[in-house]
């Protein structure tokens, strides 16, 4: 919206300029609660900030990620939650693990999912991704509508694809990478997860004034607010009978470097160091293999979010795992729940991860070659002789996650928004 010639008394600015932050924003994304997948708590997450000011359709698809409920087909259903309006199209809804019919809720997500798009009105596309083309989705339909686009990278694609070795490289990924770096170069502006991921967008030249940082960040507590209750049950589950307790809690995913981290972790059995993995994934089968027979390697599913803050808690220390290659192209975010909790962080990544680098810089983390087993032991061995150090990793924690504050974040995030629309 252009702002006309004309002079205006100071009430009338004033109302002009409340006309102009009021915005149609229109958000593409398959998942959304009742899904429950961590696009689709950010986008509810996103969502929230951006109807302060704004008005917010999302449009996605039929619950199918491990939903708390589910919709029956309809060609298009729309709900109101608060004042947000929630357009579901009627894709296929496969469950997450039917890897294979699940790109059949992908493929009519988009395929309902574009023609329904062109008849919303909007000042603003904003697309996240998932499915993993999504950027490419809203670009196309941004595109079409004649709109500015936001493109928010959650995961990188087709670099996790193919990095993660789910799609060969080939045509199809050469295709692929084309159209996203299109995607890349229609969007406004392009938010991303932290400095790796904003690196390796720029190196696909894209401009990098274009491209910003916005953490997922957690939720800080004022330093005089009561903390949150341990369940002592839940601590006693994941310690168990370790003197050290090194824990990894959330995906397990294709982009870890897992065999250097079982494989340390086995090494580390006599010390009395346990390796925790709390949490589901499609990798969780080819992990547990590697760990069989291991007597200090043990698999927990996820707690409830009540009890985030007791899994945080019980930890020594926490790992982040990116394998060699994927750095930039997945940036946990779990780092900042960490942060929040205290607790010091072993990076399994390359040092040009957010986590390794800001660890290292802030004093919170350590570095283990993803690739090296036996040093990454090492490194963890010399960690748990350094009581000292490791307090200290700890209370360097606990002073730089203010700097994350997740809704100081969120209103970055909206302000980009806001940005894109000419005034």
């Amino acid at each position: 919206m252009r702002s006309s010639s004309a002079t205006f008394s100071s009430p009338d600015r004033e109302s002009h300029a409340a006309s102009i932050l009021h915005m149609k924003i229109l958000l593409l994304n398959l998942y959304y609660p009742p899904d429950t997948s961590a696009t689709a708590k950010m986008a509810a997450t996103v969502v929230e900030a951006l109807s302060a000011k704004h008005e917010v359709t999302v449009l996605c698809g039929r619950p199918s990620y491990d939903p708390t409920d589910r919709r029956p087909w309809r060609l298009s259903q729309t709900e109101l939650v608060g004042i947000t309006k929630i357009t579901r199209v009627g894709s296929t809804d496969y469950p997450r693990f039917a890897m294979k019919r699940r790109v059949l809720n992908y493929l009519s997500y988009v395929a309902l999912a574009i023609p329904r798009a062109l008849f919303m009105k909007c000042d603003v596309v904003l697309a996240m991704t998932d499915p993993p083309f999504e950027g490419i989705v809203g670009a196309f339909v941004a595109l079409l509508k004649r709109k500015p686009y936001v493109y928010n990278i959650r995961d990188m694609y087709p670099d996790m694809a193919v990095g993660g070795a789910i799609v060969p490289p080939g045509l199809l990924a050469r295709v692929w990478e084309k159209l996203h770096r299109w995607a890349l170069r229609r969007a406004a502006r392009v938010i991303v997860l932290g400095e790796d991921m904003r690196s390796r967008i720029v190196s696909k030249g894209v401009n990098p004034a274009a491209v910003a940082i916005v953490r997922d960040g957690a939720d800080i507590l004022p330093s005089d607010a009561p903390q949150p209750h341990l369940d002592d049950e839940v601590m006693r589950t994941i310690r168990g009978d370790y003197k050290f307790v090194l824990l990894h809690a959330g995906n397990l995913g294709f982009y870890g470097a897992w065999e250097t981290l079982v494989t340390a972790g086995r090494e580390l059995a006599e010390d009395g160091v346990g390796l925790v993995f709390v949490g589901e994934g499609a990798q969780r089968a080819y992990v547990e293999g590697l760990a069989r027979e291991a007597s200090n390697v043990r698999f927990l599913p996820f707690f409830p979010g009540s009890k985030i803050s007791s899994v945080l808690a019980a930890a020594d220390a926490h790992v982040i795992t990116v394998k060699r290659g994927l750095e930039g192209v997945v940036v946990p975010s779990k780092m900042y729940g960490i942060l929040a909790a205290g607790k010091p962080i072993i990076a399994f990544a390359s040092q040009e991860t957010d986590a390794a680098t800001l660890g290292a810089k802030f004093g919170f983390a350590v570095w283990a070659d993803p690739e090296n087993p036996k040093d990454a032991a090492k490194t963890i061995r010399a960690l748990l002789l350094d009581v000292d150090k490791l307090a200290g990793m700890g209370r360097a924690a606990k002073a730089v996650a203010p700097d994350y504050d997740r809704d100081k974040e969120l209103q970055k995030f909206v302000k980009i928004v806001e940005s894109t629309v000419n005034v």
